[in-house]
């Protein structure tokens, strides 16, 4: 595989890279901060579906190349500026961003369709800018019916709802305070905390004493991970149940096997989805990067997907994205590794349901 530029001040000084003969599309992921330790995994499964194209003659008969930029909110660099600097100097022909909502609506002002912006995770639905084609998984989709799932199984008579303070788990939070009445269960404790709060431990101790029943989890990465750990250590597990749509395989390790008892992540993928289209995945990412390559997780697998998605976007529809967005009826065929192939935006991938066990998910229901 060709080398990849990671230094900004690599690429715009490097007039090789500005000719047409790569189309260049810029990676944007965390490689810091609450959200950093996702970056391996999607920068991992990126570069697979790059390899992909690049046997297939690249995009727009171009060679692709990833441009890897730190998106996390942490990140010392001024992401409107960087992005804006490399679009107005031609240095980028696209972007695939798997990053949080909040970054997103930043960019969507300053990309303004001048490229097209594939936005890959999980996020709260509603994005409709044209040029901007959000793939992921919404609460209608995966957070609906995984609560039914655990008021049906395990009864609680309330809830407690923690997310970190941003415009996903608060949105995802309405939709969930909505299902609860739609369940008859009551709310016993809601709570936003900034990335990287230092006092999970009170975060617990304020559930515990809530009376709630089960838990939604709504924070991200390490805030997650800081979260379980103390809820472990409380041994709260054996009165509550949880309940993730953005813990993954990263974040399940991190947390350990005593700290995860009686936790479920639903997702769209998982790494042991026991799927034809998943095998083939596995079997390409592992053939390129090794045994020992980072952890197969669904937003590691949403940058493959995103990264497929644009040259499917390109290949189908060159003088219409930018009037475009991912509600509009728009046939996109592309490879993924949750289904065989996407022929549409309409043939939605199924959501899956998963009980964490030791230090791997077991893929328990179709949602």
């Amino acid at each position: 595989m060709s080398s990849v530029p990671t230094e900004l001040d690599e690429l715009r000084d490097d007039i090789h890279l500005r000719r047409r003969a790569t189309y260049r599309i810029a990676l944007l992921i965390p490689l810091c901060g609450s959200a950093g330790l996702w970056g391996p995994s999607c920068i991992s499964s990126a570069q697979v579906a790059v390899e992909e194209l690049n046997r297939a003659g690249g995009i727009d008969g171009r060679k692709v190349q990833l441009i890897m930029i730190d998106a996390a909110l942490e990140a010392q660099i001024l992401i409107e500026e960087t992005i804006n600097d490399l679009i107005e100097t031609n240095a980028i022909d696209a972007i695939v961003g798997m990053h949080i909502s909040a970054i997103r609506q930043r960019l969507s002002k300053v990309v303004r369709q001048r490229i097209p912006y594939i936005y890959t995770p999980l996020y709260e639905g509603g994005e409709n800018t044209a040029g901007v084609f959000a793939i992921g998984e919404t609460p209608q989709e995966q957070l609906g019916p995984s609560m039914e799932f655990v008021q049906n199984e395990f009864r609680p008579s309330s809830w407690a709802l923690i997310g970190n303070n941003y415009v996903w788990p608060r949105t995802s939070h309405l939709y969930a305070k909505a299902k609860l009445k739609e369940m008859s269960a009551g709310l016993a404790h809601e709570s936003y905390v900034p990335f990287g709060a230092r006092d999970m431990a009170r975060r617990v101790e304020a559930i515990g004493t809530s009376g709630a029943e089960a838990v939604l989890i709504s924070l991200v990465g390490q805030d997650a991970i800081a979260f379980n750990r103390a809820f472990g250590s409380a041994g709260l597990h054996n009165r509550m149940v949880r309940l993730s749509c953005a813990i993954e395989e990263n974040g399940l390790l991190a947390c350990g096997s005593r700290n995860s008892k009686r936790m479920f992540s639903a997702s769209s993928y998982f790494g042991s989805l026991p799927t034809d289209a998943n095998a083939a995945f596995k079997e390409l990412y592992y053939s390129l990067h090794g045994d020992q390559a980072p952890v197969l997780n669904g937003l590691g697998q949403s940058t493959y997907e995103g990264v497929h998605f644009l040259a499917g976007l390109m290949h189908g529809h060159p003088g219409k994205w930018r009037r475009r967005c991912v509600t509009a009826d728009l046939t996109v065929r592309h490879r993924s590794g949750r289904h065989i192939q996407v022929p549409s935006q309409s043939s939605r991938a199924p959501i899956y349901l998963a009980r964490a066990d030791g230090l791997k998910f077991e893929v328990i229901k179709q949602l």
